[in-house]
């Protein structure tokens, strides 16, 4: 059974740093490609970050302040976030898909991220 548990959500300032974990059972990080996407209030889902066997990827609007990072010894991918906005407010959400699947096929519950001004 695949569980997928993100932590490191809360409350920072605009201009302030935030890391989120994702902590993955009944799956190997390493084989799967891993992705963080966002919901915000009354928006859809978005891509954020994604990190795969070839490299990583982010959506524009948090290129060059968030990292997102794979670390296999703890089976955990990371989503390092700085300089934040009052427009990255969203719950975060950890997901993983084998790499032969287009679409992201495990999610986790989430993790709320609010950003004040």
């Amino acid at each position: 059974q695949v569980q997928l548990a993100e932590s490191g959500g809360g409350l920072v300032q605009a201009g302030g740093s935030l890391r989120l974990s994702c902590a993955a059972s009944g799956l190997i990080v390493s084989n799967y490609a891993m992705g963080w996407f966002r919901q915000a209030p009354g928006k859809e889902r978005e891509f954020v970050a994604a990190i795969t066997r070839s490299g990583t990827a982010y959506a524009d609007s948090v290129k060059g302040r968030f990292t997102t990072s794979r670390d296999n010894a703890k089976n955990m991918v990371d989503l390092q976030m700085n300089y934040v906005k009052p427009e990255d407010t969203a719950v975060y959400y950890c997901a993983a898909r084998r790499y032969y699947v287009r679409e992201y096929e495990y999610w986790g519950q989430g993790t709320q991220v609010t950003v004040s001004s």
